[in-house]
């Protein structure tokens, strides 16, 4: 089991892209993947709405996900938040480890 978090970063004027751009170059992208119990933290472009970009970001638990939230790069991620006067909205998953049944196997091209 995993737990999926799906951030959903909205601004104006290219702000949700230029923060996004930031976290990257900055190499703090690179510091929380490399944190304890992080799987995936990667940032995609909406088609339907230029000013928001969505975070998948993926943790092996919630123990993984509180050291995060302890750790000194949420006061970089909130420092860039504000500077980019960003909103958020936010789901959160669990992982599925059955796996894809066997009956949508058909439907996915690999």
């Amino acid at each position: 089991m995993s737990i999926i978090v799906n951030l959903r970063y909205t601004g104006k004027s290219g702000s949700a892209r230029a923060f996004a751009e930031e976290m990257t170059s900055s190499g703090t992208v690179d510091v929380i993947r490399n944190e304890n119990g992080n799987l995936r933290y990667e940032y995609y472009l909406s088609f339907d709405d230029p000013e928001t970009v969505l975070l998948i970001d993926e943790w092996t638990d919630q123990a993984a996900i509180d050291r995060h939230h302890a750790s000194p790069m949420m006061q970089k991620i909130t420092e860039l938040r504000d500077k980019y006067d960003l909103h958020m909205t936010v789901e959160r998953y669990v992982s599925d480890e059955g796996g894809i049944p066997d009956k949508d196997e058909e439907f996915i091209r690999k």
